[in-house]
């Protein structure tokens, strides 16, 4: 059974999860789903990313009280790429369980270096201060939230990595 040690190691994984959620918003699970297998000895990955999604979503809910009341929140759009996003998750995590805990790990490691390499080209242009969800851009929200419900579901990650480069 676990020792002091590891419950410590659970403890330290989860405070650095929850700072780099608070810091930069997202990417709880890509350091909660390695720390729980490899640090913590939790040795099924779906048991990992499965218990990892709970805590990121409670860690996600505290952030995103604190930018609410900061007014933050474009609950529009937001709502808008949750709704889709969840509908993708639907099917991507049927389709994520078929899948060998070791095999998903390591398209899960794919999967960031990706997104890594997306986020440090950079983005064509400035973006737009005070966007609204409309007519014209709603496909799009609706698509990007989908692919990114649908890659959350798969990999069984909260998906902010995914979500934020994603809006942005």
């Amino acid at each position: 059974m676990y020792d002091t040690l590891h419950y410590l190691l659970a403890a330290l994984s989860g405070g650095l999860v929850g700072f780099t959620l608070g810091l930069v918003g997202g990417g709880g699970s890509i350091l909660a789903v390695p720390l729980m297998v490899y640090v913590v000895g939790v040795r099924n990955p779906h048991l990992a990313i499965g218990t990892s999604a709970l805590a990121v979503a409670a860690n996600a809910l505290a952030g995103l009280a604190s930018h609410a009341c900061r007014h933050n929140v474009n609950w529009r759009c937001g709502s808008s790429f949750a709704a889709a996003g969840v509908i993708g998750a639907l099917a991507g995590s049927s389709l994520g369980k078929a899948f060998d805990g070791q095999k998903l790990l390591f398209l899960f490691a794919l999967l960031m270096v990706v997104v890594g390499v997306l986020m440090y080209r950079g983005r064509g242009g400035e973006g737009i201060e005070g966007v609204q969800c409309n007519r014209d851009n709603l496909p799009k929200v609706l698509t990007f939230g989908a692919g990114t419900g649908v890659l959350s579901g798969f990999f069984g990650i909260g998906g902010g990595f995914l979500i934020v480069p994603a809006l942005i």
